[in-house]
C-alpha cells in the first residue's frame, strides 16, 4: 500500500467528510515555501499549512535550535519549576508586544490560548466579587474548536451539533462608520453584565478573510475601556507579521488587556500557545486565599522544545530580511489585486498585509460547502499550488521566504482559473 492507502485505514482527518473525501496527498518533505509529495510532485504552500508556517518548511536554523534543546532538556513540569527557554521567550515577547502586556501564560495551541483568556476574564471579576459573566464577540468570529472557544465563535454549521451546550454570548456586527455609535451605546447598556470583549483584530480569518478598519476597532476598544469591559485580542492568526506589522494591535492606539498567540509562534514547527495579560489582571489573582488561583494548566505547558522553536522563530522574525520579505509580499499582493479586481468573475478582493483574499462571483451561493470550493481546491492542487478555499473565497497567505517566481506562479494560476472555471 502507498502512504495514502495506509492513512485511510487508520486516520480520521480534521474538517473532512471521510465518506466522500479523496485520498489525502502524501507529503514526505518540505523546503522553503514548498512541499514535496511521495510521488515527487512539488507543491507551493500558498496558505502556510493552515497559517502556521512563516519562515518556510524544515528551516535549518529552527531545526538546529530544536535539536540542541532536545539534547539538553526535553520537558519539565511547569508547576513549581521553570527553565531558561520559557523565561527568555516571555522576556523577549513581552518586550515587543504592546507595553501594557506584563505576564505570559503558556498553553499548547490557539484554542487553549483563547480558553485561558476567557477564564482569566471571568475569574478576574469573580475574584473581586463583581458581576460580569457575559462575553461580547463579533458575528462570524472564529476562536477555536474547544467548547469555550466555540462558544465565543459565530454560530454556524460547524457548531450546530453543540449549540445547546455553548454558553450565551452577545454577538455584534463589525464596527464601521455607520454603526459605531450604536455599538458603543449597546455596550454601555450591557456593561454591568459584560466580563469581556473578544475579537480577531482587523481580519476574521475563517469567516472568509473578512477585513475591517483599525480606526473603528480602536474606537470600540476605547469605549470598552471607559466602561471597564476587558478586551481580548485573538492574534493566533494575525500575529507575527501577517497584517504587515508585527502584531495587528500595532495598528491600534488602544491596546487590549489580554492577547492570544499560537500558529506562527513557533514558525509552524510544533504546537504551542501563549496568552499574555496586563499587570492588573495578574494582580487580581494574587491572594492568600488559594481559591483565587487561576486553575488552568497543561501537561506540556512551556515545553522547552517548543520554547526553543519559538525563540528561533523569533530570531528569524526580528531579522531585517524578514521585514524586507513581508514588505515585498505586501507590494506584490497589492499589484496583483489591482490587476484582477475588476475581472467579471470576481465579486470582491481585499488585502491586509500579507493576506490577499479573492471572492469568486457565485450569485447567492456563497456557502462554505459550495461546489465551487472543491473545484477550485483541486484545480490549484493539480497545478502544484496548495490553496484551501473558504467556500467561494480563495486567499494567499504564504511563508515570508516565498520567492517572487513562486508568487508570480500562484498569481498566474489564479488568472488561469478565472478563465477556465
Amino acid at each position: 500500500m502507498n502512504l495514502a492507502e495506509r492513512d485511510l485505514k487508520v486516520i480520521w482527518h480534521p474538517y473532512t467528510q471521510m465518506q466522500t473525501a479523496k485520498p489525502p496527498v502524501p507529503i514526505v518533505r518540505g523546503e522553503g515555501a514548498c512541499l514535496y509529495g511521495e510521488d515527487g510532485k512539488k507543491y507551493i504552500d500558498a496558505v502556510s499549512s493552515w497559517w502556521v508556517n512563516i519562515h518556510g518548511h524544515a528551516n535549518p536554523y529552527i531545526a538546529q535550535k530544536v535539536a540542541e534543546q532536545l539534547l539538553q532538556l526535553e520537558h519539565v513540569i511547569f508547576a513549581g519549576f521553570t527553565h531558561p527557554a520559557a523565561v527568555e521567550l516571555a522576556e523577549r515577547l513581552l518586550a515587543i508586544l504592546p507595553d501594557n502586556q506584563a505576564k505570559a501564560f503558556y498553553s499548547d495551541n490557539g484554542s487553549t490560548a483563547v480558553e485561558v483568556a476567557i477564564k482569566m476574564c471571568l475569574q478576574y471579576w469573580s475574584n473581586q466579587d463583581k458581576p460580569g459573566t457575559k462575553i461580547l464577540a463579533f458575528k462570524n468570529a472564529y476562536h477555536g474548536d474547544t467548547f469555550g472557544a466555540m462558544s465565543v465563535s459565530g454560530r454556524s454549521a460547524f457548531t450546530a451539533a453543540f449549540d445547546s451546550l455553548l454558553f450565551e454570548v452577545e454577538f455584534i456586527d463589525l464596527p464601521n462608520e455607520d454603526n459605531i455609535g450604536n455599538l458603543k451605546s449597546h455596550i454601555s447598556s450591557l456593561k454591568s453584565d459584560l466580563a469581556c470583549f473578544i475579537f480577531e483584530p482587523l481580519v476574521q480569518g475563517s469567516a472568509g478573510m473578512i477585513m475591517y478598519e483599525a480606526k473603528y476597532l480602536d474606537e470600540l476598544m476605547a469605549h470598552c475601556r471607559e466602561e471597564e469591559v476587558l478586551t481580548i485580542a485573538d492574534e493566533v492568526f494575525t500575529g507575527f507579521g501577517r497584517t504587515g506589522k508585527s502584531f495587528a494591535c500595532d495598528h491600534l492606539n488602544t491596546q487590549p488587556d489580554i492577547m492570544c498567540f499560537s500558529k506562527g509562534l513557533t514558525g509552524g514547527t510544533m504546537a504551542f500557545g501563549l496568552t499574555t495579560c496586563t499587570q492588573a489582571i495578574y494582580d487580581a489573582f494574587l491572594s492568600y486565599d488559594k481559591l483565587k488561583t487561576l486553575f488552568h494548566g497543561h501537561s506540556y505547558t512551556a515545553n522547552p522544545v517548543a520554547c526553543a522553536a519559538a525563540l528561533a522563530s523569533l530570531d528569524l522574525f526580528l531579522d531585517n530580511a524578514t521585514a524586507d520579505n513581508i514588505n515585498r509580499i505586501v507590494a506584490a499582493h497589492t499589484k496583483f489585486e489591482e490587476k484582477i479586481k475588476h475581472h467579471p468573475k470576481i465579486k470582491a478582493t481585499r488585502q491586509t498585509g500579507t493576506i490577499l483574499a479573492i471572492e469568486w462571483e457565485t450569485g447567492d451561493n456563497t456557502s462554505y460547502f459550495s461546489s465551487l470550493r472543491d473545484k477550485l481546491y483541486h484545480y490549484f492542487l493539480d497545478a502544484g499550488v496548495i490553496l484551501r478555499p473558504l467556500g467561494n473565497i480563495i486567499y494567499i497567505l504564504p511563508p515570508y521566504c516565498i520567492s517572487n517566481d513562486e508568487l508570480n506562479y500562484i498569481y498566474r494560476k489564479i488568472e488561469d482559473a478565472l478563465e477556465e472555471i
